[in-house]
């Protein structure tokens, strides 16, 4: 007796609750997704991607041509300022500065012989201006005499412009030969070589990149590409995180040390980069490496902050009713409060949702500042719907973005 009471009520249960379930489901009611305003920090960010380098770079040249004959350094060598790395074969450039010595020498012999010459020149034109005197020569004799003192000046001069000429030959001989020797300019790590021994070196046009050699590992930069729309934001000293793919699940450091003008330009997008200094002392990154990076805008504390999906919600449109049916005061009132014309939803006494206008502050991806809105701390406001079959519907229609702006 007593099971089949039991069974009675079960069947009665389930009756009723399949009655319910119709009933609401053919009254059209549609179970929503709510998330709670919540108090807490809020953090605006601008997002870009960058390269890593070194924050000086110094490529190493040549100034002469030639064979390389041995190589001092190779790849992630340190160096230090004034160490050999390199040296072209220096045969040719030591017959140069052989012959450069052997022509200075002719030339300081040439002065040696026009000074004797200027001395014979003197004493003539000195005697025969003795013997014109005494009435023993003509003016004329004189005059030759005077003109061949004059020559032989102007003759000792020019062979000590050759001497001058002479010199500066050997002095760049000198400074040729030394460039066989090719020095690191900076302490540093190479990080680039682009000769192996045995290979040409050609000087002629333009000065060929040996080595590429970073000053100092310890301190890198990101050199970012930040959109137009957000470079006005992006201020100096500002705090920068990032990652690369390298070190997955570690985030680094850094702060905007410059945010240059020139513009780049690709496909018609314009970027401009915002350089990052990074403290690289565990030699975790390296030249080349990509960055997405987030950088620090300004942080707001303590404040209420609704959920993003709360913003881009819009109700669903219920058969037969129009678009001013579906209008309500609340709707009206928030083109006046609302920043332009954001607004979130909490259900009513009926359960049906109504709008609140409100103005958002920053955002931070996933939650917005609420400025004004008539909204209190864990109030509820609808992120959704839940189509009857329960599979779950868009929180916002389509073409319908994100109601909140930023401050």
């Amino acid at each position: 007796m007593k099971k089949g009471l039991i069974a009675l009520l079960v069947a009665a249960l389930l009756a009723g609750g399949g009655y319910y379930y119709y009933k609401t489901r053919s009254a059209g009611v549609v179970p929503y997704r709510t998330a709670s305003v919540e108090r807490g920090d809020v953090s605006e960010t601008v997002t870009a991607t960058g390269t890593i380098n070194a924050v000086t770079t110094v490529q190493v040249g040549s100034q002469v041509s030639g064979t390389v004959v041995q190589l001092f350094a190779d790849f992630n060598s340190r160096v230090r300022k004034g160490q050999v790395i390199a040296r072209i074969d220096p045969s040719k450039y030591k017959a140069d500065l052989d012959q450069s010595r052997g022509n200075l020498a002719n030339a300081n012999a040439q002065v040696e012989k026009a000074r004797i010459v200027l001395a014979d020149a003197d004493r003539t034109l000195k005697r025969n201006e003795g013997l014109f005197g005494s009435g023993f020569l003509a003016q004329s004799d004189v005059d030759s005499s005077r003109t061949l003192r004059d020559s032989a000046a102007a003759g000792l001069k020019s062979a000590e412009g050759t001497v001058a000429q002479s010199a500066g030959a050997l002095s760049s001989a000198e400074t040729n030969l030394e460039y066989t020797a090719i020095h690191s300019p900076v302490d540093g790590i190479v990080i680039s070589r682009n000769v192996d021994v045995g290979q040409t070196v050609a000087a002629s046009f333009q000065t060929p990149t040996l080595f590429t050699i970073a000053q100092d590992l310890t301190q890198m930069q990101v050199d970012t590409n930040v959109d137009e729309a957000d470079i006005g934001k992006t201020k100096f000293n500002q705090s920068v995180e990032f990652t690369v793919d390298a070190w997955p699940g570690k985030t680094f450091i850094g702060r905007v040390s410059q945010v240059r003008y020139s513009p780049t330009i690709t496909q018609n997008v314009v970027t401009y980069n915002v350089v990052v200094k990074v403290d690289n002392r565990e030699l975790l990154l390296r030249p080349g490496m990509t960055a997405n990076v987030s950088i620090l805008i300004r942080t707001e504390t303590n404040v209420l902050k609704i959920p993003n999906a709360a913003l881009r919600y819009r109700p669903t449109e219920k058969k037969g009713e129009t678009k001013a049916a579906a209008a309500s005061p609340a709707q009206g009132r928030k083109r006046k409060e609302g920043r332009d014309g954001s607004r979130v939803y909490i259900l009513d006494e009926k359960g049906n949702p109504k709008a609140v206008p409100v103005e958002p502050g920053i955002s931070d991806g996933t939650f917005t500042e609420l400025l004004k809105g008539d909204l209190a701390e864990d109030a509820r406001v609808v992120t959704g719907e839940t189509k009857p079959n329960g599979t779950k519907a868009s929180s916002s229609p389509p073409g319908m973005g994100m109601g909140g702006g930023m401050r």
